[in-house]
């Protein structure tokens, strides 16, 4: 159609549209007496940080609310709402604005459903409400006045900001609450809350405000006891403050790396502590419970809990969702319900109906609220619990009858492996269990409907070959210069029995096992919390199916669909470098040619990602969990290029939640940009676990920690023979050139000075006998190095290097004390 033939009222329509689907800002950051917002009208604070007005949570229904949100965040992140009890329909007809001396919310028939509820008659006329760049809306006596009438800081909903004071009114009695959305689009109260126990000043999660689940333990004066943590914490400060009118707490941020950190009481039933990325993505840094399933109740009744699994929640066989919307939300508190009514009328089987049934369900761990009853077998209990219309369950072990009453509550799936899971047996109406039943002509039919079927059979076969290439490859052909499959979500799904085998956890996501339709076995990761457009995506991708290099695991596939991220790697057999050098309980001692061989592929491997890519990548993550195996014992490095993928402040992650702190860099605690030499230090830490097969830190039952690079720097100094450091398991057993080569290259690698370090391209020289390492004369800061008991003063110090520390010399470079 020509532009200039379009009708006027089709303009004035457009016109209209996008007006009235556009917020609009009203040019300040406050309401006065004689302003109001309405519709799209917003505020903004002076510094163009947050943004105050109305706004609807998803898309599953027409319920408006007055909120606070960051105003550069394209994904919708809301820190306050007002009437999160009372959603209003109409926001054109509703109008937030000052009553006498309150601010009133008045939805579309004029009736207030929210105020400040200020009751002071001395308040003067000229009152007004500012939103300032904290995240705080106050409202004030006067537009020039100090005094503050009334404000969000002291009525948080989920969100706890930085300068915000979360405690305790003693005057009052009454606590602050952070308490939960009930899902991703209901801001409604949810079913856990955070609040301050100021008995002993400290944080408790509860459920339903009564059951308390987690707590932080007491403040120190600068921790909280049960949150170690803190202490490594470059990011928050935190202050306690108590006097005859309140009790609280008051954290705030160190610096200006840290961009708009948040502390949120999640839907999940966790508290968590997020940090804007670069790439203006929310990473969550630490949450507590650690574990989904610690968290009570959270997959309702008759659900059941799997760590291993994705959705944590599953009903159990012969149930339901109560509400599929809300499971489709991750709501899972609503539980599941059965699909069959049971017959308990019928418990002799003398009615029309079938006796009820128990279906067996292994490696549980058992609902709450277990109720112990005399049996003398395990069919006396079953007994027991089937003439109980009420009984839902029963256990038996070891000559005990447990039985349950009721709805089921509790229930987690433990891995076989574990070894902690017990068989619960839950009772199902007979029609859940029944077995198809042949009639007379029983044969006849199978004959005919066999020669049918498999006519039918082969047709679906090929509807589903093509249909499934189709849906692998998308529609079009793979990413071509990668020579990369975009697999189909759903087929990844079916390729995992549901994710149902997990391998392990990085940094980046869950990893499990699968297999393709052509029998290969393969290894999906989830990746977590990705924010990249689809374009972008794919491009990071197809850069990362180029790099290929024996000592680098290959990268088979990807899966893009929405907020959907996988990645499909080649199955290593052996797994991770980890479960073979520390001793476990099924683990193969690696002979030192076997390990030494590892230390030399994954330094080959590095030595491509950081000088023979086309750009230099950093790992960011080197450790022996993310050095893989495969049948011959080939080391494969994993999960290079991820850190940019995810677009993550991986030094933010590492130091706290993700636990591998013991491979961190120094630099990378001290807020600095990293470079590839982080990586060389991380190596180098990997090494000692590989000479002596334990771990660098370990914690002692007294609570004392003993550090293995120290002691081990030490021997290497002294000239001590050096297999006092190697693996016992071993009993000798290695050729003493290549242990003392190793030996030096891991001391000359976990340098303090990132520029004293070597590069993996001259660690693998001197590891492949090209070039040498030499050490000298024992040196005076020996005996600094004997004097440390704490590690942080060697390897964290404030003016000097590991180098000048051991003395250090190499072929290529020389660092005196």
């Amino acid at each position: 159609m020509d532009k200039k033939n379009i009708p006027r009222h089709m303009v004035l329509v457009l016109f209209a549209y996008l007006f009235l689907n556009t917020h609009t800002c009203l040019g300040a950051d406050s309401i006065s007496a004689n302003q109001s917002i309405s519709g799209d009208q917003t505020i903004e604070s002076a510094g163009g940080v947050f943004v105050l007005g109305f706004f609807k949570p998803g898309n599953s229904s027409n319920s408006y609310y007055i909120g606070i949100w960051y105003k550069e965040i394209s994904e919708p992140t809301t820190v306050w709402v007002a009437n999160r009890e009372r959603p209003i329909s109409d926001r054109f007809s509703s109008v937030l604005r000052i009553s006498d001396v309150n601010l009133v919310l008045f939805d579309e028939s004029k009736i207030p459903i929210w105020s400040t509820n200020i009751e002071n008659s001395t308040t003067s006329v000229s009152v007004n409400a500012v939103l300032q760049d904290d995240g705080n809306f106050v409202l004030k006596d006067g537009s020039n006045s100090p005094r503050i009438l009334w404000q969000s800081f002291e009525h948080p909903t989920n969100t706890w900001l930085p300068g915000c004071k979360f405690g305790y009114n003693n005057i009052t009695k009454t606590s602050q609450r952070l308490i939960s959305w009930k899902n991703a689009e209901d801001p409604s109260p949810g079913l856990y809350s955070l609040e301050l126990d100021t008995s002993n000043r400290a944080y408790t999660i509860l459920w339903n405000r009564s059951k308390d689940y987690w707590t932080s333990g007491p403040w120190t004066g600068q921790i909280f006891d049960l949150v170690p943590e803190m202490t490594d914490s470059p990011i928050f400060e935190c202050t306690y403050i108590s006097n005859i009118n309140e009790s609280y707490f008051i954290y705030y941020v160190k610096g200006s790396s840290t961009k708009y950190p948040r502390a949120v009481m999640d839907v999940s039933g966790q508290i968590k502590l997020l940090n804007l990325s670069p790439t203006k993505r929310w990473d969550a840094f630490w949450s507590q419970p650690r574990q989904q399933c610690e968290v009570p109740y959270f997959c309702g009744a008759y659900g059941i809990c799997n760590e291993k699994s994705l959705p944590f929640c599953n009903c159990l066989m012969g149930f339901v969702p109560k509400s599929k919307s809300y499971w489709d939300l991750e709501d899972y508190s609503n539980g599941c319900q059965r699909k069959s009514k049971l017959n308990c009328d019928n418990v002799n089987g003398t009615g029309n109906g079938e006796r009820d049934k128990f279906v067996e369900m292994s490696s549980m761990s058992l609902p709450e609220a277990r109720q112990y009853v005399t049996a003398g077998s395990e069919a006396e209990c079953e007994s027991t619990c089937l003439n109980n219309c009420s009984c839902t369950a029963y256990a038996f072990d070891s000559d005990r009858c447990s039985i349950w009453i009721g709805e089921l509550l509790n229930l987690k799936q433990v891995s076989v492996d574990e070894r902690k899971g017990e068989t619960l047996y839950v009772r199902l109406a007979a029609l859940e269990l029944r077995s198809p039943k042949k009639s007379n002509g029983g044969v006849i039919v199978e004959v005919v409907g066999g020669a049918v079927g498999s006519t039918v059979l082969l047709g679906l076969i090929i509807l589903v070959i093509l249909r499934q290439r189709k849906k692998i490859f998308g529609p079009g052909k793979a990413v071509a210069e990668a020579s990369l499959v975009a697999f189909d979500y759903r087929y990844l799904q079916i390729a995992t029995n549901n994710f149902s085998e997990k391998l392990g956890r990085g940094g980046f996501g869950s990893v499990f096992k699968g297999k393709l339709n052509d029998s290969t076995v393969i290894a999906v990761k989830q990746l977590d919390s990705v924010s990249q457009g689809e374009k972008q995506f794919r491009a990071e991708v197809s850069t990362l199916g180029t790099i290929q290099h024996v000592n680098l695991v290959r990268l088979h596939g990807f899966c893009s669909q929405g907020s959907k991220k996988l990645l499909v790697y080649n199955y290593m057999p052996n797994g991770s470098l980890d479960s073979h050098i520390f001793e476990t309980k099924n683990s193969e001692v690696l002979n030192w040619e076997t390990r030494y061989r590892i230390a030399l592929g994954t330094a080959r491997g590095l030595c491509y990602l950081h000088e023979e890519c086309r750009e230099c990548i950093i790992h960011c993550d080197i450790k022996p969990d993310n050095v893989l195996l495969d049948a011959e014992f080939c080391p494969k490095v994993s999960d290079f290029g991820l850190a940019k993928l995810v677009g993550r402040d991986f030094s933010r992650v590492l130091t706290t939640m993700r636990g591998t702190r013991g491979y961190i860099a120094p630099e990378w605690i001290s807020g600095v940009a990293i470079t590839a030499k982080a990586d060389v230090y991380s190596f180098g830490m990997m090494l000692f676990e590989l000479i002596s097969g334990r771990r660098n830190s370990k914690n002692h039952v007294e609570g004392e920690v003993s550090f293995f690079p120290i002691w081990a720097a030490s021997k290497i100094i002294k000239g001590c023979d050096v297999f006092s450091l190697l693996d016992q398991r071993l009993q000798g057993n290695a050729d003493p050139e290549e242990l003392t080569r190793v030996c030096r290259v891991a001391c000359w690698c976990i340098q303090y000075e990132e520029t004293q370090r070597p590069s993996m391209g001259q660690i693998v020289q001197i590891l492949e006998g090209i070039i040498n390492v030499n050490l000298p004369p024992l040196t005076r800061s020996f005996d600094i190095l004997l004097d440390n008991s704490d590690p942080s003063d060697i390897f964290f110090p404030e003016s000097s290097s590991i180098q000048s520390i051991l003395g250090l010399e190499t072929g290529m470079a020389t660092t005196t004390s």
